[in-house]
């Protein structure tokens, strides 16, 4: 027999964990209980695709959490993570037979919205839909901080770099349709994501290539250069120094990498022309947006009813309550581990059977306790 890899049900808990935290940074920065759509477009917030009621071939449409949970419970939603500048459709003309529950007045149409094949499940290039039952392959997907689409690791062209939910991407694409990105790219973009090269100056080659040493200052330095003349365009002498790098595949950025765009007058209006506006505010990314929602659960943990009830309760009871909970959370995880160690798989009944355990203990121990007292 061959040795197969158990996962225990303790593994599984904890990566459950570890995903309920993920989802309650993303879900607790947006109103779960009411539409979104008064706000207007909506700077950042969690969006849903309704497959049921704009399924492919129709108008594609998004809806804000609030919605997804009143308006669409049962449907087949898109989960669509974050999108930015966003108002809700839920209930427009786009849902011929549906109205919103939550806020029903709303107009035809949202002219400003953003639309990809992201709303009909489909993503990255490969144009798949995530999770994909035809692709064995275990890889993970990363959202272009640009077109906002998410693309499988494999698929970006460049080797992921570790830490990589610190950093932010910008896909091949987006980045070729905005070329002034790629001189950024090649003073500001996290190292080994793509190689760095010299601009040739027509001379000897093995002499004009610097070593690693006088690349590595040659990218920290105008990266961090601000001119003492405010005019001066920062683009235009990041472009002077002849930096260059592979303008292929994608590009991943560290964080606080767009406090270093030059904010010039001229740089302010090109990235307004191409609708890149947004890489000015560092408030936007998801990491903000996220820090924002850990934020919201923690101040809502504060008025946990759990909580609350414990306040009511004397010291004594409060220590007995939190007591016994720590003791049956290290004798299940114990119990599970055996399990986990000996390959075997944890039945119903074997958990009906470790709780029994836990209830005749409890009796066996009020007993004691009445028989001590008597």
């Amino acid at each position: 027999m061959c040795e197969e890899q158990t996962v225990s049900l303790v593994d599984v808990l904890e990566e459950d964990e570890e995903l309920e935290e993920e989802a309650s940074a993303v879900l607790a920065g947006s109103d779960s209980d009411h539409c979104s759509y008064p706000q207007g477009y909506v700077k950042r917030q969690a969006l849903y695709a309704c497959n049921t009621c704009t399924p492919k071939g129709g108008e594609a449409a998004g809806v804000c959490l609030a919605c997804s949970y009143k308006c669409h419970e049962g449907h087949d939603l898109f989960e669509l993570y974050t999108k930015r500048n966003f108002r809700c459709d839920c209930g427009n003309r786009k849902f011929t037979e549906l109205q919103c529950k939550l806020f029903p007045d709303k107009d035809e149409v949202n002219s400003l919205n953003k639309y990809s094949h992201n709303f009909f499940g489909i993503y990255c290039t490969c144009s798949r839909p995530y999770p994909d039952p035809d692709d064995q392959v275990e890889d993970e997907m990363i959202q272009c901080v640009v077109c906002e689409d998410w693309l499988h690791g494999r698929h970006l062209g460049c080797v992921v770099p570790d830490c990589v939910e610190l950093q932010e991407m910008i896909c091949e694409s987006c980045m070729n349709k905005n070329p002034f990105l790629w001189t950024y790219a090649a003073h500001l973009a996290v190292p080994g994501a793509a190689v760095p090269v010299k601009e040739e100056t027509g001379g000897d080659s093995n002499t004009d290539v610097p070593n690693k040493e006088e690349q590595v200052d040659d990218v920290i330095e105008p990266s961090c250069k601000r001119s003492r003349e405010e005019s001066s365009c920062r683009l235009k002498e990041l472009q002077e120094t002849g930096q260059k790098r592979v303008q292929s595949g994608a590009v991943f950025w560290p964080s606080a990498w767009r406090s270093k765009l030059c904010s010039c007058s001229t740089c302010q209006e090109r990235l307004s022309e191409a609708d890149l506006s947004f890489l000015f505010d560092e408030s936007d990314t998801v990491l903000a947006y996220e820090k924002k929602g850990k934020n919201n659960e923690q101040k809502e943990q504060g008025h946990d009813p759990l909580m609350s009830a414990l306040d009511n309760l004397n010291r004594v009871q409060q220590l007995e309550i939190i007591h016994g909970y720590n003791d049956m959370k290290t004798e299940l995880k114990d119990f599970l581990q055996r399990f986990a160690s000996e390959g075997k798989v944890v039945t119903p009944d074997d958990i009906r059977q470790f709780f029994e355990q836990q209830q005749s203990r409890k009796r066996r121990r009020v007993d004691a306790g009445r028989f001590y007292c008597t």
